[in-house]
């Protein structure tokens, strides 16, 4: 029993920690007393000066371990040898939560991303939530955008400013909560539209692909549809434009 709860607490834990690479970003973390650093992994083949004698006086600064590795094994932690620079760390991304925590939310409003592929948009995406009136985004595993550096780039140091409800797969939270709250799929053949809209105390609004939009699988599952309204016979927006309009509705 023991034995079974630390497996599930340590699972639990190795959840929220994301890894990130590249050592400008390395810094930008390291700089960042917000954000919790778990590890920090170096190439042996650094060389200590430059940029590197930066990231180890902030490692030794902010008291972080330093594992060091040789290239193959480095490159299997970043997962991209051709960008890491030898660098990565761990950050333990205490906004990023399991799904299953929406449970336990009285209200909320939340996007949910159904297959958003280019990390710039999920970056503008969580930037503009962090901002505006959303609660969280629900981010699947499963065909979606991976936290990483271009990310968290694009969200202009905004990621761990709101929850990231992480999930396999978006079908099965929504299937789950859908009895509980107003789901709508973002559509351009809604009937409704956002300007005309009553927000629940629990609405969860769902973002497509930036091609094809919201996949079937995903669109049976919500309550209704929404559009914007388009002028001038301009047929749709960018997934990350829409998020922003989102966001900022009144609460």
């Amino acid at each position: 029993m023991k034995d079974s709860k630390e497996y599930l607490d340590k699972k639990a834990f190795f959840e929220r920690v994301i890894t990130v690479y590249g050592r400008n970003v390395v810094v930008e973390v390291l700089e960042d007393e917000n954000v919790s650093i778990h590890k920090l992994h170096l190439s042996t083949s650094n060389k200590p000066d430059g940029v590197i004698s930066t990231i180890l006086k902030l490692t030794e600064k902010r008291g972080v371990e330093i594992v060091y590795h040789d290239k193959n094994a480095l490159s299997r932690i970043s997962k991209n040898a051709k960008q890491d620079q030898g660098v990565a760390a761990d950050i333990i991304a205490d906004t990023y939560k399991s799904a299953d925590e929406i449970a336990t939310l009285k209200s909320y409003r939340l996007l949910a991303l159904d297959g958003v592929q280019n990390p710039q948009n999920l970056g503008m995406i969580i930037r503009s939530a962090a901002a505006g009136n959303v609660d969280g985004i629900i981010l699947p595993k499963k065909n979606s955008a991976k936290i990483s550096p271009l990310v968290i780039k694009a969200s202009a140091g905004t990621l761990f400013k709101i929850p990231i409800f992480y999930c396999n797969a978006l079908e099965d939270v929504l299937q789950r909560i859908k009895n509980e709250c107003d789901i709508f799929a973002l559509s351009s053949y809604a009937k409704d539209d956002l300007n005309s809209l009553h927000v629940s105390e629990r609405s969860v609004f769902v973002l497509g692909n930036e091609s094809d939009g919201v996949s079937k699988e995903v669109e049976a599952l919500c309550n209704n549809s929404v559009k914007i309204p388009m002028n001038r016979g301009v047929e749709s927006l960018n997934v990350a434009v829409t998020a922003a309009l989102i966001s900022f509705l009144p609460r």
